[in-house]
């Protein structure tokens, strides 16, 4: 379902013939995104998945291709579980 969400706006936004474009490929050696494609990408991230993308974590190796982008997500969203169930946990 991720890895679908994330291919449809790429391909969408960025008009890119989905059928052409393998999940492991590289979006930026493509020429798909460029530097501006990066923080519409990190927009969609943080509005589709309710998550925040830290400077940190703008590296080629969460958002360089759908596969990438999707582990980024998954691990994003693990992340948020983990610190909500510490929070609602007892001392």
């Amino acid at each position: 379902m991720i890895r679908e969400r994330i291919r449809d706006y790429v391909t969408t936004n960025f008009y890119v013939d989905g059928g052409a474009l393998r999940d492991d490929e590289s979006l930026l050696d493509r020429g798909i995104i460029d530097s501006t494609g990066v923080l519409e990408l990190i927009q969609f991230i943080e509005r589709e998945y309710s998550v925040r993308v830290g400077a940190s974590e703008i590296v080629p190796e969460n958002l360089d291709s759908i596969a990438r982008v999707e582990k980024f997500v998954e691990r994003k969203l693990a992340q948020g579980d983990r610190e909500r169930a510490e929070r609602a946990s007892p001392p």
